[in-house]
């Protein structure tokens, strides 16, 4: 498809384009296997099954005593005492209790043959040492059959699947898999996604600026999300503003690249050449979108050598809509290449505290963050160029084109914790 004038296209419309793209993409994530430590925001290659109960044994909930209840019921209940017979810490294995006795008991400890309750220190008596009677413990509360007891296998069962394929690895589920004894898991390789920034005027931090020009913040803020995302980001550098170079650069990033990721030269000024580079070293899908920020996005492909593709998105230049764009489409494209699915970002409805009264025909997300009251405070600058809005912000605001808001009015929110993983969020293991 040539560039060339057309309608604006819908988020919604160009989400289900990605994705109809995608799913005919032919690449697909090769395996690995590292240490469980070293798997986090990796995708599992397949599912987890355990070997053993979590806990192994039924064990102690509390520091306390365990005792058997009709021994503290025939002793007279409340404010009955009993004999301490042995001490259990977490680690130790101990006696059957005798009849008639209680065992000091501690946290993660398993209980004692013939025990069915723990009851907390804190709801127990002893005499001092040195006292006559010092070894009875004597129980002020009421006691009641199984209470702070774990029982075995109660988290999880041997045989049951604590995690699924396709799952994107946070640090709890580490602590699962670490939980039913995995020291090694089975992942997807991660996409090699490469950061392609462009323009005459970008100057790296540390470098002397020189009139007219610009420090590059949107190389630093997209090898950051992608890394984020979970991807392998790969600095591609920067290249000038001229024809040649860029599709020299893009033909060079196709062959090392599961994604080639560009910002800025994706609009129609006279120095804008990355629409014209990729039509002549690959194709394009769609472009000019109905959202603000965000409009001038690109989405096409690059040919390799061999006959294969590397997928291609071109971010605008501005900061806040290169992040935007990232967040609302480079993200789910990378979370696909990565093996766990196509996954949008799930929005919340909370309360405005702020007017908007001259909204946009287009789609906007507005910088905003929460206040204490739990509303939507918005940002007092949302230009397009206002990266610092974005570093203030908790999140973005998803509002309908022409649609005004006024405190009170309940909004879309999207975290930026859920714009970066989805996954991680309330889903079934």
């Amino acid at each position: 498809m040539a560039p060339g004038p057309q309608p604006l296209m819908s988020l919604d419309e160009a989400w289900s384009r990605l994705a109809d793209a995608l799913n005919t993409w032919p690449a697909a994530p090769g395996r690995q296997t590292v240490p469980t430590e070293k798997a986090l925001m990796r995708v599992l290659a397949e599912d987890v099954v355990s070997a053993v109960d979590v806990p192994p044994h039924d064990n102690s909930a509390m520091d306390g005593y365990a005792l058997r209840l009709s021994d503290w019921r025939q002793a007279g209940g409340v404010g009955a005492a009993l004999p301490q017979a042995q001490r259990i810490a977490a680690g130790q294995v101990g006696a059957a209790l005798p009849p008639g006795a209680c065992a000091r008991i501690f946290t993660g400890a398993p209980i004692p043959e013939g025990a069915d309750a723990v009851v907390m220190q804190e709801h127990t008596q002893r005499l001092p040492p040195g006292q006559v009677g010092e070894d009875l413990v004597t129980f002020t509360q009421p006691v009641q059959p199984g209470q702070n007891i774990r029982r075995r296998g109660e988290d999880i069962a041997s045989g049951q699947v604590v995690l699924r394929a396709g799952r994107r690895l946070g640090a709890a589920a580490l602590g699962v898999a670490a939980s039913v004894g995995c020291a090694e898991l089975a992942v997807l390789a991660p996409p090699r996604v490469g950061i392609l920034t462009t323009g005459d005027e970008l100057v790296m931090p540390g470098q002397p600026l020189p009139p007219g020009g610009i420090y590059n913040s949107n190389r630093h803020t997209l090898l950051g999300l992608a890394r984020a995302c979970g991807a392998e980001p790969i600095d591609l550098g920067t290249v000038p503003d001229r024809l040649d170079t860029t599709r020299a650069a893009l033909r060079a990033a196709a062959e090392s690249c599961d994604l080639v990721i560009t910002s800025g030269g994706v609009s129609v000024g006279e120095e804008d050449h990355l629409r014209q580079a990729v039509v002549a070293e690959g194709g394009l899908d769609f472009w000019a979108l109905a959202i603000k920020p965000g409009k001038p996005f690109v989405f096409g492909w690059l040919r390799r050598a061999d006959g294969g593709r590397a997928l291609y998105m071109g971010l605008p230049g501005n900061p806040v809509a290169s992040l935007v764009t990232f967040l609302l489409l480079a993200r789910p494209a990378i979370g696909w290449l990565a093996g766990e699915g196509w996954q949008l970002p799930r929005a919340i409805t909370l309360p405005a505290s702020f007017h908007w009264p001259k909204p946009d025909k287009r789609r906007e997300f507005l910088r905003a963050r929460l206040n204490e009251a739990g509303e939507l405070e918005l940002h007092p600058h949302q230009g397009s160029g206002v990266l610092s809005s974005a570093a203030w912000s908790d999140g973005l605001v998803d509002l309908p084109p022409q649609t005004p808001v006024n405190p009170g009015d309940r909004l879309r929110w999207l975290p930026w914790s859920e714009l970066l993983q989805p996954s991680l969020g309330m889903r079934q293991p």
